[in-house]
């Protein structure tokens, strides 16, 4: 008697795209910035973790400028991601953390239980001017890591693994896990974030757990993204019913890309403030009125 086994083999299933947004312009000061997220279109809690994106230039400042306009101001209860594409930027913060990161580089801020801190240019970039393109993106800590000790973390072009990822690809890995490689810097909460840079003709295929949600945001260029189109400035938003993304760019194109376990945790966001109720809100605004941020920068 003979026995026949018959083994099934599943493949793996492409996400579907859900919706692609546009960006709206919104202007701090001269620096010309274009919000991602949140807008009308986009929900702060749309996608989980991720729920703040400014995307600022690119332009070129004339000599003897005033800088950038991120003058002292406080944050609780994320972390912010900033992307230096071009130019420079000058963190300072109430916890002793000075650096300046240049165009490649990325600055990680935890502002958990409270920091004030200013993102300015430096003296050099005011009086000579020059180019700058740069992103921030705000990614929420669940309700149990709210309360965290502040941190920061520089990162310059150099500290950043520049990684092949496919045909003609290559991602700059800040944090997690990609193609079997890790990021440099350590997330509070398993966060995979890197940016993508496709050169003409490139491909990228990766594998992204269904459970997890995605980020991904095209700042310039236009990609072909699991059959869909989308051109620079574009958020991608993605269904949950697969794990393989599948990315391709006949000019080139540059991509945000990270992706992390949802919190299912409410948010509520007021100014620089990110908590899970209205009254922690106002909790909030009360400790940093009181000082319980800390000092301020100045008195350094």
């Amino acid at each position: 008697m003979s026995v026949v086994f018959a083994f099934e083999f599943q493949t793996s299933k492409t996400r579907s795209v859900k919706a692609l947004y546009s960006t709206v312009r919104s202007d701090i000061g001269g620096l010309i910035t274009y919000r991602a997220m949140p807008t009308r279109q986009v929900p702060i809690d749309m996608l989980d973790q991720f729920f703040f994106l400014n995307h600022h230039g690119p332009q070129v400042y004339e000599p003897n400028n005033s800088g950038l306009p991120f003058e002292p101001h406080p944050h609780k209860g994320f972390e912010t991601v900033t992307f230096i594409l071009e130019g420079s930027l000058v963190h300072s913060d109430n916890s002793g953390h000075v650096s300046e990161i240049t165009a490649g580089g990325v600055q990680w801020m935890t502002a958990g239980k409270g920091i004030v801190h200013s993102e300015m240019s430096s003296n050099e970039f005011k009086k000579n001017g020059g180019p700058i393109e740069m992103l921030q993106l705000w990614v929420n800590l669940p309700k149990e890591k709210k309360s965290l000790e502040p941190a920061y973390t520089g990162l310059q072009r150099n500290d950043i693994p520049k990684i092949d990822v496919g045909t003609n690809a290559k991602a700059n890995l800040i944090s997690g896990m990609l193609n079997g490689q890790k990021g440099p810097l350590e997330s509070s909460t398993d966060v995979m974030m890197s940016w993508l840079e496709f050169g003409k003709g490139s491909s990228f295929n990766t594998e992204v757990d269904p459970s997890r949600e995605v980020f991904f945001y095209v700042v310039s260029g236009t990609i072909e993204v699991n059959r869909e189109t989308a051109g620079e400035r574009t958020l991608v938003e993605f269904e949950k019913d697969g794990s393989q993304l599948e990315v391709s760019s006949a000019n080139g194109a540059v991509v945000l890309f990270g992706h992390a376990e949802p919190t299912g945790d409410p948010v509520v966001a007021e100014g620089p403030f990110v908590m899970n109720s209205k009254e922690e809100i106002r909790q909030a605004i009360k400790d940093y009125r009181s000082g319980k941020f800390g000092r301020t920068i100045e008195d350094h």
